[in-house]
């Protein structure tokens, strides 16, 4: 029987199209030497780790998907930025755990300190743009990353409650049906929503192990950003929610425990971590 690829494949794949789409289609404000400094800090960052607590045959897969997400969200208008969020982004994963099983999204942890400590970073979630074209092409490419990873419940989940509620609150806000309806499907274009409801909120390490306990979460996650941006009208609702939520994961796995996700091929992996519940992904 033929090996099944990792599903990081996939993502990292598409991480590449998108980034390569976005510099020539929607001209994203990111220098090549910010890309290729993000992805060599996290290299080496994962390497440093990797020596220091003794682990092997983890691999790089996970530094590189964290350099390409970075790179995806984060701005800056300095070259020394993106490689310190890299580096403080894969530190995130050695030195915040519980239970052996790291707390945040790496991405999502060095995207939110960057943008509450840090001169000069920004996100724009404007830069996706509702270009239908780029919002398939999204949904396409990520349905196949999350179905690959067992997790494209999760993606759909995200977007169901998210735009359920702000069709919800067009209802009571008394919009028309054409003006409601073109509203809401502005969000459901919004590329920048679609992107992380395929390339983060599903990441299969930094979710509750139990299918019913990650769905309460993703649940959880979609009504705080639906809160963020329409209550509060605070920018990057997804982004914050997934962040302030995270450490209610290991609370999830202790009163529901479930099995661990392990991604396909990294058996070695999942033997350091049952030896000495350092490490994840």
């Amino acid at each position: 029987m033929a090996k099944a690829l990792d599903a990081r494949l996939f993502q990292i794949g598409f991480q590449a199209v998108l980034l390569t789409l976005g510099v020539l289609l929607r001209g994203f404000s990111l220098l090549p030497v910010q890309l290729g400094w993000a992805i060599a800090a996290s290299t080496l960052t994962q390497t440093f780790w990797l020596r220091v607590f003794g682990l092997q045959a983890v691999g790089y897969l996970s530094p590189l998907i964290t350099g390409f997400g970075l790179s995806l969200l984060l701005r800056a208008d300095s070259l020394w930025l993106h490689p310190l969020v890299a580096c403080l982004a894969i530190s995130s994963k050695f030195l915040i755990r519980v239970r052996g099983k790291h707390v945040f999204n790496p991405a999502n942890f060095g995207v939110g300190l960057a943008l509450l400590g840090l001169p000069g970073a920004w996100v724009s979630p404007g830069q996706w743009g509702n270009d239908l074209g780029i919002a398939v092409w999204l949904v396409a490419l990520g349905a196949v990353v999350v179905q690959r990873a067992r997790r494209d419940d999760v993606a759909w989940l995200y977007l169901a409650t998210f735009l359920g509620l702000t069709a919800a609150r067009l209802v009571f806000l008394g919009y028309s049906f054409d003006r409601g309806w073109e509203i809401l499907m502005h969000q459901a274009l919004n590329g920048a929503l679609l992107l992380f409801a395929f390339f983060m909120i599903s990441d299969p390490m930094t979710l509750p192990d139990r299918p019913a306990a990650r769905r309460l979460h993703v649940a959880l996650v979609a009504l705080l950003a639906f809160l963020w941006q329409f209550v509060f009208y605070r920018p990057s609702g997804s982004l914050w929610a997934l962040l302030c939520l995270a450490p209610l994961v290991p609370l999830w796995d202790f009163l529901w425990p479930g099995e661990r996700h392990k991604w396909h091929g990294n058996r070695s992996l999942q033997n350091n971590v049952a030896m000495q519940g350092k490490i994840g992904r």
